[in-house]
């Protein structure tokens, strides 16, 4: 071990030499040189830039610090290539099968959707690398679709709907694929009080004295009926011997119901090669986590399968309802998509769940039910139609950005997500990948990518470059270091007691002639009065605001820019006074990121292509334009343009965007249709088109205080002149 003389000896026999800054002075601060290794590995870890040299004769004898520096400036100083140690990052694909076309036939178990399957890193802290992923919804793909319903006494109408639910929805869905199978299972809620009727002149049948109903059958947490079978007609006898129940509050246990039904995969009969669709249709709200409390259930949910010799869930009573993250967790485990088919007053409350479940959607749900056919078909067409990256176990220490490159071509920077594609389109995703630090010798980790509800999944493999070869070629008492010290990658560590390149010193050695050897120059204080001078060389002082360092002590690692009292902003490190910022981060005080995700607007553009992103935030610099991404601007010589294929697809269901999905998608604004339009308001534009009918549309477009952007439209266009220009704004 070293005394702490020799630790502040090493401390500063390990920073730059005068003449090396002053011949880089020009080019800004060597952050190799500016760090304090002490050792090859400390060196590597600096900056993926720096290199170490090993060789035997080399730089001045007075400083270790001369052996970190940039390749180009080792060479130049007399290093030979294999002497230097700088290893890069690297990516090897191990498995890469190529995508498949169709998804059933004799192929099915092998069908592959996205490219490559395992890949391995090999990465040195901030060396940045990446690699492509590709993905591709196979056409006829196999479907299980299990049919999940609340049999609450309110859901009496919609079981009277679906009695014959299974043959039709079948034959719709025999339609998008030739392999397809169909379950059912129902719910209520936990059977306890005070979710339900626990008296006992209800525990046979809860709706005893109920005059609107008096006979249903005693409620339960949920009830497997049907495993998923292509024989669908069994779907239609199951539902015919139903009967509803009847809870004591408005919330249901649904949320129950789903998690039984994600993680007993062997009950409910998921197959592993197989799109996994779980339709969950209610009315009313949902019990969430901490509501069993109310009930004196204390323990929360564990997640795993609970199903009796009955097809019922057994934990009902015992514990807590599960949460929303818990939801998630093991819907993305399983790969199953939900559908939430809810009734119009419910939407809001669902629509919200679906930001916090990845992989959910939701649908309006007719009162009796009628619409559940093409409601599961909508719901299946908008799954299908996306394609959303998922990581999971991502190591702390990495850092991993995406770039999305989807049907147009066009390279979106931040986003890991596809829309608006058809079966069989191949998307791709760049994924640049960065270690931020090196941890236990020997370690490697792993993490998997992949898509929303897919079984298909991308491994990833990662080990780290952070040792150096020559340290295998340490030799212990080496001539080298006077036989006292270990010689190890062109440098000595000396044993207890000795100092010095060679270990040539020993300990408390000082005189007046070796003083001027401690001063940066001519009159300036010895060690730059943050160090004591011993053996030639300057030994700094300890600071209880971190290391002082430096050939004359004149680096530290705290006096750097802050940012809300926060070194470099916590974003990067301080290296002889200037920010060293991490990836992802720029400025002074490295408090700006470089992330644009939240530039991108709903068309894909940064800043909708009205302005410039900096630090995370539209800077817009097109006259006129405002909001977050630059999105709104009555003034632009786009903006009618833009709004007209808006208004011709809402209102007439034509133009460029008249699919309905891609519609909904980017024309959010209100449209208000008049029989005569107003031209009096001052802050709106007029904007005129001449139609495929030579009829001229007319409609404003202005944007109000609270934000809303508001297009006041004819309700039908008319007729035009010869001279009517094909579209013109004018500020009224």
């Amino acid at each position: 071990m070293w005394n702490p003389w020799q630790l502040l000896y090493r401390t500063a026999l390990g920073c730059m030499i005068l003449e090396i800054f002053i011949h880089n002075v020009a080019q800004g601060l060597n952050v190799c040189m500016s760090g304090s290794a002490l050792s090859c590995e400390e060196c590597l870890i600096i900056h993926p830039s720096c290199a170490w040299c090993a060789q035997e004769k080399f730089g001045s004898a007075r400083t270790l610090m001369s052996r970190c520096d940039l390749r180009q400036n080792l060479q130049k100083r007399g290093c030979e290539a294999h002497h230097m140690e700088s290893p890069r990052s690297s990516t090897k694909v191990v498995k890469s099968e190529p995508l498949s076309s169709k998804g059933s036939g004799p192929t099915q178990y092998d069908v592959i959707q996205i490219m490559p399957q395992k890949i391995s890193l090999s990465l040195r802290p901030g060396d940045q690398t990446s690699f492509k992923v590709q993905v591709r919804q196979v056409e006829d793909y196999p479907v299980d679709l299990y049919y999940l319903m609340d049999l609450s006494l309110s859901m009496k109408d919609d079981l009277d709907t679906i009695r014959n639910l299974g043959t039709k929805l079948a034959d719709e869905m025999r339609k998008l694929t030739s392999n397809f199978r169909l379950g059912f299972g129902s719910f209520v809620d936990k059977n306890m009080s005070p979710f339900s009727y626990t008296a006992r002149k209800y525990q046979d049948n809860p709706c005893n004295g109920y005059k609107l109903f008096p006979s249903c059958v005693p409620s339960f947490g949920f009830r497997h009926l049907l495993s998923l079978t292509d024989k669908v007609d069994r779907f239609n006898e199951e539902v015919q011997k139903q009967m509803v129940s009847r809870n004591r509050d408005a919330p249901e246990g649904g949320f129950d119901a789903i998690l039984q039904a994600a993680v007993c995969k062997e009950r409910i009969g998921w197959r592993k090669e197989a799109f996994h669709l779980l339709v969950f249709a209610t009315d009313d709200v949902p019990h969430l986590a901490l509501d069993g409390k109310l009930g004196g259930l204390v323990q929360p949910h564990d997640g795993e399968c609970h199903m009796n010799e009955k097809n019922e869930y057994s934990g009902s009573t015992n514990m807590d309802y599960p949460s929303l993250a818990l939801l998630g967790e093991k819907l993305a485990a399983n790969n199953i998509y939900l559908i939430f088919a809810v009734t119009k007053r419910l939407y809001v409350i669902y629509k919200n769940f679906t930001a916090l479940i990845p992989g959910t959607t939701v649908e309006i749900l007719d009162q009796d039910s009628k619409n559940i056919i093409q409601l599961i078909v909508n719901a299946y067409n908008s799954i299908r139609s996306k394609v959303e990256l998922t990581v999971w176990d991502q190591p702390e220490d990495l850092s991993l950005s995406f770039t999305a490159t989807c049907q147009d071509g066009q390279p979106l920077p931040g986003l890991r997500k596809c829309a608006d594609l058809k079966i069989g389109d191949t998307v791709s995703f760049d994924v640049s990948i960065d270690a931020r630090g090196c941890p236990a010798p020997g370690t490697q980790q792993s993490f998997t990518i992949k898509p929303v509800g897919f079984k298909d999944r991308l491994e990833v493999s990662v080990d780290y470059r952070c040792a150096c070869g020559c340290t295998d070629q340490t030799q212990a008492n080496s001539t080298h270091c006077s036989s006292i010290g270990q010689y190890t990658c062109g440098i000595c560590h000396c044993d207890p007691g000795y100092l010095g390149a060679r270990c040539e010193c020993q300990e408390g050695e000082a005189g007046s002639m070796y003083l001027s050897a401690c001063r940066q120059a001519e009159g300036m204080q010895i060690c730059g009065g943050r160090g004591e001078c011993s053996c030639n060389q300057c030994l700094c002082y300890e600071s209880e605001f971190g290391k002082i360092y430096g050939t004359f002590c004149e680096c530290d690692d705290f006096s750097c820019a802050r940012h809300k009292g926060i070194l470099c902003s916590g974003h990067g490190e301080c290296h002889c006074g200037e920010c060293k910022c991490h990836a992802g981060y720029i400025g002074d005080n490295c408090n700006c990121s470089t992330d644009t995700s939240s530039c991108v607007s709903d068309d894909g553009q940064i800043c909708s292509g009205r302005g410039s992103c900096a630090c995370g935030r539209c800077q817009c610099t097109e006259p006129g334009a405002f909001g977050d991404t630059c999105e709104k601007c009555p003034t632009c010589p786009d903006a009618c343009g833009t709004k007209r294929e808006c208004i011709e697809c809402r209102l007439f269901s034509s133009g460029r965007l008249s699919d309905n999905q891609t519609c909904q998608r980017l024309c959010k604004d209100e449209i208000i249709t008049v029989e005569t339009l107003k031209t009096d308001d001052p802050n709106a534009v007029l904007c005129l088109y001449k139609t495929e009918n030579e009829c001229v549309m007319k409609f404003t477009y202005s944007e109000h205080a609270n934000g809303m952007s508001v297009l006041t439209a004819l309700k039908e266009p008319g007729k035009g002149g010869p001279s009517t220009p094909p579209l013109s704004s004018t500020g009224l």
